[in-house]
């Protein structure tokens, strides 16, 4: 099963998607906001997801910002219209700068959307990894 990640935005919303295995993160598609819903329909209907991601805007103490509660609500709005998927918020910190940055010249502004989704959808991905790490030392530890 894949994961899909958002970073939802006023006007426009990034994707990702990982792997079947859950390693790999790429950009997908920018939608406008607007849209999402529907786009999440069709997303659904073609790919074998079973988690979504939501980017967790926070200032860089990591309070809330009006951003974070608006994207707490639409998460929560999400979950509620498709209660079948996993939905956890993801700290998003600096994922647009970084995206910024990794854009080449050639790449339209709405790229940047999805390179951030995908970034958040990376450390989202890292963090699993890890997690499966640990618990593997500790299965052998303990067998």
């Amino acid at each position: 099963m894949k994961i899909l990640a958002l970073d939802l935005g006023d006007v426009w919303t990034g994707t990702a998607l990982s792997d079947g295995l859950q390693i790999l993160a790429r950009p997908y598609k920018t939608v406008k906001t607007e849209v999402l819903e529907t786009f999440l329909i069709e997303t659904f209907k073609e790919e074998r997801i079973s988690t979504v991601i939501v980017g967790l805007p926070q200032t860089l103490r990591g309070t809330e910002s009006d951003q974070t509660r608006k994207t707490i609500a639409y998460k929560e709005k999400l979950e509620a219209q498709f209660p079948k998927y996993t939905w956890i918020l993801w700290d998003e910190r600096l994922s647009s700068k970084q995206a910024q940055q990794l854009k080449s010249p050639k790449d339209d502004k709405q790229k940047i959307h999805s390179l951030a989704a995908a970034l958040v959808l990376e450390t989202y991905l890292m963090n699993l990894q890890f997690k499966k790490m640990l618990q593997d030392d500790a299965d052998d530890t303990i067998g």
